[in-house]
C-alpha cells in the first residue's frame, strides 16, 4: 500500500503574516504533554508545557515570559517535568488553566520541596542548570537528578486537540 503524502497548501514568511496562522503551522508537529512543578515559595506551582526536549542527561522547555507563573519557575533552583499520560488530559487542561491544580493530583513533595506528581509516564527531577533567552520565552536547561519511570500510553497534542498515539 503507497502511503499519500500531504500537497502544501501554502507558504507564508511568518513576519509578514497572521501569527495564528503561524501557530497552525506551528500545531502540526504532534507532541507529548508535561506538567512541570516547582515550588513557589507560599506553595507547589504547575504549568502545562509542550515544550520539553532532551539532551543526553539534560533536559530544557520554554516558559512564556508573559505567564504570571514566568518569575517562579525563573527563580526555581529546581524543577520537575512531568510526561502525561493519555488519560491524563484533565489533569493536563488544570494545569494550564491554573497554577494550582494540584486538587486534581496525587502527589508529594521530594527532598528539594519540588512537587512530585504521581502516576506519570515518567518523570525528571532537575535542578536548574542554565537558562537562556529566547525571544518572548526562556530556554531553561535542568540536569536531570533523578528519573521515576511508568507504563502506558502517552498524552498527545496535535493541532489544538488531546489524543493518544497509536501504532501503525
Amino acid at each position: 500500500m503507497q502511503m499519500t503524502r500531504p500537497t502544501m497548501t501554502q507558504s507564508f514568511d511568518p513576519s509578514e503574516e497572521d501569527g495564528r496562522l503561524f501557530r497552525n503551522a506551528l500545531g502540526q508537529f504532534a507532541t507529548g504533554v508535561t506538567i512541570v512543578t516547582c515550588d513557589a515559595g507560599d506553595g507547589p506551582l504547575g504549568i502545562t508545557a509542550n515544550s520539553f526536549s532532551s539532551l543526553s542527561d539534560l533536559v530544557l522547555w520554554s516558559p512564556a515570559k508573559l505567564s504570571s507563573r514566568y518569575p517562579f519557575f525563573a527563580a526555581a533552583s529546581h524543577f520537575a517535568i512531568h510526561v502525561l499520560a493519555h488519560d491524563q488530559a484533565d489533569l493536563c487542561t488544570g494545569f494550564a488553566r491554573n497554577g494550582d491544580a494540584f486538587a486534581q493530583a496525587d502527589w508529594v513533595r521530594n527532598a528539594d520541596n519540588v512537587p512530585l506528581i504521581n502516576g506519570c509516564l515518567a518523570r525528571f527531577e532537575c535542578k536548574t542548570e542554565a537558562c537562556h533567552d529566547g525571544g518572548d520565552h526562556t530556554i531553561m536547561v535542568g540536569r536531570v537528578q533523578r528519573v521515576s519511570m511508568g507504563t502506558g500510553a502517552p498524552l498527545m497534542f496535535h493541532a489544538g486537540r488531546y489524543g493518544q498515539f497509536s501504532a501503525d
